[in-house]
């Protein structure tokens, strides 16, 4: 027998009073998940022991939130995994800033929520609410062949908002015992990684040749940041008050345009039947990417989160590797040159003369790194496959055309 876990995004159907409070309870989920991380930066040694942060943090919680006790000992777990995220970065000598947390979500365990076939109860600042799963009708999808299936344990859920369409999805997490089996050659043949670079001038890349241009986002940015600067200079309560609701505004626009391109990326995975997704790490990318402000270390986060909770509801997987050298590394004979790299658009090996855009270079460099950490299980390796644009490649060089 074998444990097997499961993901299942599920759409909530809450009322507008039900919302407020849940929004208040991630705001203020957010805030311990925050005060935790601030506490361990006090000290040069960074405490990752659940207990020691515990006994430091959570009194002065409970008393300046009014997060029930299971939610403020969930906000201490999820501090206590990114500080450890953190030192074994430190560990490792990478760099690592300290956490911060902003996206909109509150993990729930059995204590905090209870599971029902079709709504769930969920703890908020001001008691209980229940809210309606909205499932499709009984089918091959997730929802039936997990959450509907007896056989599979809930065992826990993470709530989270999406500010584009106004909805509250849960992520329920569950499990079960079945029979161990080996993959069959069919199916590993059919293990396919889809590689997506991540950039300024074109804000993602895929391995299959597919381009998402970074001059919209960019050219709307200015254009928020020059209006901005002009209220600054006014001064006034008004133009203060304006700033807040450009502010208001520009999330929105940035994260439906987000929004639209992490869509499309899982249709360019569904379309080769990548069964994941592979991204750089974006952890410090700042550092590595030159010209990248703050506003694009969060756009890139974001992109990464709505592409990875898509791609889950298609039973997909999104996953990071290291970065290094995917942007000098030939693609195509393996030769690693700074001079490969002649600007930030264009790519030329000097051995085997291979000339191609960086970018979609780089994105199946960041294909073949995830193909590569495959080789370290047991039935990885040269059964896996990168998505190109008219066929697959494996990492031992094997073309195979796409069907017709």
């Amino acid at each position: 027998m074998a444990e097997v876990r499961r993901t299942v995004v599920v759409k909530l159907d809450v009322d507008d009073s039900d919302a407020t409070l849940l929004h208040e309870t991630v705001e203020e989920y957010l805030w311990a998940c925050n005060y935790v991380v601030q506490d361990a930066w006090q000290d040069d040694y960074k405490p990752t022991s659940k207990t020691e942060l515990h006994d430091r943090t959570y009194s002065d919680v409970r008393e300046q939130t009014r997060l029930q006790a299971n939610l403020v000992q969930s906000a201490r777990n999820r501090a206590a995994e990114a500080i450890k995220g953190v030192v074994a970065r430190w560990q490792n000598g990478k760099k690592a800033s300290q956490p911060h947390f902003t996206t909109p979500s509150v993990r729930y365990d059995k204590r905090s929520a209870t599971f029902h076939d079709d709504h769930v109860s969920l703890s908020t600042v001001n008691g209980r609410i229940q809210a309606e799963y909205v499932l499709p009708p009984e089918g091959d999808n997730p929802q039936t062949e997990y959450l509907r299936d007896d056989t599979y344990e809930v065992t826990g859920a993470t709530l989270q908002y999406r500010d584009a369409t106004d909805t509250f999805y849960l992520h329920i997490g569950t499990k079960a015992d079945v029979e161990s089996e080996l993959p069959d050659e069919g199916d590993a043949e059919h293990s396919t990684v889809l590689g997506v670079d991540l950039g300024i001038e074109q804000i993602a890349v895929t391995s299959t040749g597919m381009f998402w241009s970074g001059d919209y986002l960019t050219h709307r940015r200015r254009e928020y940041e020059r209006v901005r600067g002009d209220l600054q200079r006014t001064g006034t309560e008004s133009a203060h008050r304006t700033i807040e609701r450009m502010g208001d505004r520009e999330r929105r626009w940035v994260n439906e345009y987000l929004h639209r391109i992490s869509k499309a990326i899982v249709h360019e995975a569904i379309a080769h039947e990548c069964d994941e997704i592979a991204f750089e790490e974006l952890t410090d990318i700042r550092e590595r990417m030159p010209g990248a402000k703050k506003f694009h270390a969060w756009a890139f986060r974001r992109l990464y989160d709505y592409v990875a909770y898509k791609a889950e509801a298609e039973g997909i997987e999104a996953t990071q590797v290291d970065p290094a050298y995917t942007s000098k590394r030939c693609s195509k004979c393996g030769t690693t040159l700074d001079e490969n790299r002649r600007s930030q658009a264009k790519f030329c090996c000097r051995k085997c003369g291979y000339e191609v855009h960086a970018d979609y270079n780089a994105a199946k460099n960041i294909g073949f790194r995830r193909l590569r950490a495959g080789q370290k299980s047991p039935h990885g390796g040269a059964t896996r496959h990168l998505a190109l644009k008219s066929g697959t490649l494996n990492v031992n060089g094997g073309y195979s055309p796409a069907t017709q």
